[in-house]
């Protein structure tokens, strides 16, 4: 097929891609001209592992190719994506500009059928907004789809290659025809194409993140209840995570979520609601832990020190929301971060992928290390907030030398207790006893 993606921020390229490496023609557009020039040079704008060979291999055989003209993208396209940002705006509501923007860009160009896809996540009823776009903008018949993505950062091409199910909202039978057949290459092992009207699709997608956000908070809240009574998380993480109707995904403990996707989601799918006037209230109880979580770390430093950080100089590992990606945005390292300068202290910071972010977002602030050990000489403490996988089986005699003090607070509970013991540290984490040295 031929397939036009409008946006390559994360969702676009990733989608566009993928398309490609199933043999799709796929033009992506942008509107950046120097982003587009260097994306025809095989340079990737975003990181995200196993991206970028299929990026170049498809790049390279003709299959995926990059534009700032619409007009050239869409003319031969049978199905459109449109992969566009839909921040939170000044009330907290998903900003609707740049995909009604884009529709009637589209629509005052068309000239035959076409299948118009929302792959953006957007607010219950957004396809009747596109629909209403393409009707006020043009005679030519088209068909507009919600297709919500759920793709994780740091395993997208698997999750778009090989998905978990494929959420499909339309009432066309034309369009349900000509998607099953765009997306039967990636559930031959069985896994679901799923079918529905267009406000269900909108919806799932908003539903499952708002989910996953609420199940990931709640266990936050046993983990700070953990530390009351004395019982520790890890424990009862297994024993509730063993329980098939529970599941043992996304219990782990921690200093809240962040990302591009389940802080905005949340957000937009409470207000929404609002606009129903249905108070959600699970989900107002979520957001305000998850705020309260992503600085639990600092109440710890803060008893720690007695409340006296001035002058004190901490080593940060992980700058990145989560692991295997350099998505910053709502990272709690960052609040981490806020809070500490506050307090008068020094920080010394260190990610595989984050650094050029963070600096570009708030410059020399703290200082940065090119490797993990160099951001602890001279460190007082050592603060863990991302759980890249080079964190968990450090050097730790390497650690004792170059830190002041054997010092350890885990936002992401990567060191067994015992081992920490052995070791002599300090170490405080969530939702188990604190290792005294």
């Amino acid at each position: 097929m031929n397939i036009a993606v409008i946006g390559t921020g994360y969702v676009g390229l990733v989608t566009g891609t993928c398309l490609a490496e199933t043999g799709n023609n796929v033009v992506c557009v942008d509107i950046v001209e120097e982003k587009v020039q260097k994306m025809k040079e095989g340079v990737m704008p975003i990181y995200e592992p196993g991206l970028d060979v299929l990026f170049n291999r498809n790049i390279a055989q003709g299959r995926l190719s990059f534009t700032t003209e619409l007009a050239a993208a869409i003319n031969d396209a049978q199905i459109i994506f449109l992969a566009l940002p839909t921040p939170p705006g000044g009330d907290g509501r998903a900003d609707l500009s740049y995909v009604l923007g884009a529709a009637k860009d589209i629509a005052e160009i068309v000239k035959d059928y076409k299948v118009i896809v929302t792959k953006s996540t957007v607010p219950v009823g957004t396809a009747d907004k596109v629909k209403a776009a393409f009707r006020e903008n043009t005679l030519v018949e088209v068909d507009v789809v919600s297709n919500p993505e759920f793709l994780r950062e740091g395993v997208a091409v698997e999750d778009f290659m090989k998905p978990d199910r494929v959420v499909v909202g339309t009432s066309s039978e034309r369009a349900r025809a000509l998607m099953a057949e765009l997306y039967a290459p990636y559930v031959r092992s069985g896994n679901p194409i799923i079918f529905m009207d267009e406000r269900s699709s909108e919806l799932t997608k908003y539903a499952a993140n708002s989910f996953l956000a609420t199940k990931i908070t709640f266990m936050n809240e046993i983990a700070n209840l953990c530390e009351l009574v004395g019982a520790d998380v890890d424990m009862v993480r297994i024993g509730v995570g063993s329980d098939a109707r529970i599941g043992k995904r996304f219990l782990f403990p921690g200093i809240g979520y962040g990302g591009s996707c389940f802080p905005k989601d949340v957000q937009a799918l409470a207000l929404s609601a609002e606009e129903y006037h249905y108070d959600f209230k699970i989900l107002k109880s979520v957001m305000d832990v998850n705020q309260v979580q992503k600085v639990k770390i600092v109440e710890k430093i803060k008893q720690y020190y007695k409340s006296n950080l001035a002058g004190k100089h901490f080593a940060l590992w992980g700058l990145a929301f989560k692991p295997e990606t350099d998505d910053i945005r709502e990272a709690p390292a960052l609040y981490i971060i806020d809070e500490l300068l506050k307090a008068g202290a020094k920080i010394t910071a260190y990610d595989p992928e984050a650094i050029g972010n963070v600096r570009r977002l708030i410059g020399d602030k703290i200082d940065y290390a090119e490797d993990a050990y160099t951001a602890l000489e001279g460190a007082d403490a050592l603060i863990i907030a991302t759980e890249w996988q080079l964190f968990r089986n450090p050097d730790f005699k390497k650690m004792e030398d170059n830190l002041k003090s054997k010092v350890v607070f885990d936002g992401r509970n990567l060191y067994e207790l015992h081992k920490m013991i052995d070791l002599g540290f300090y170490y405080n984490s969530i939702g188990r006893k604190i290792i005294e040295a």
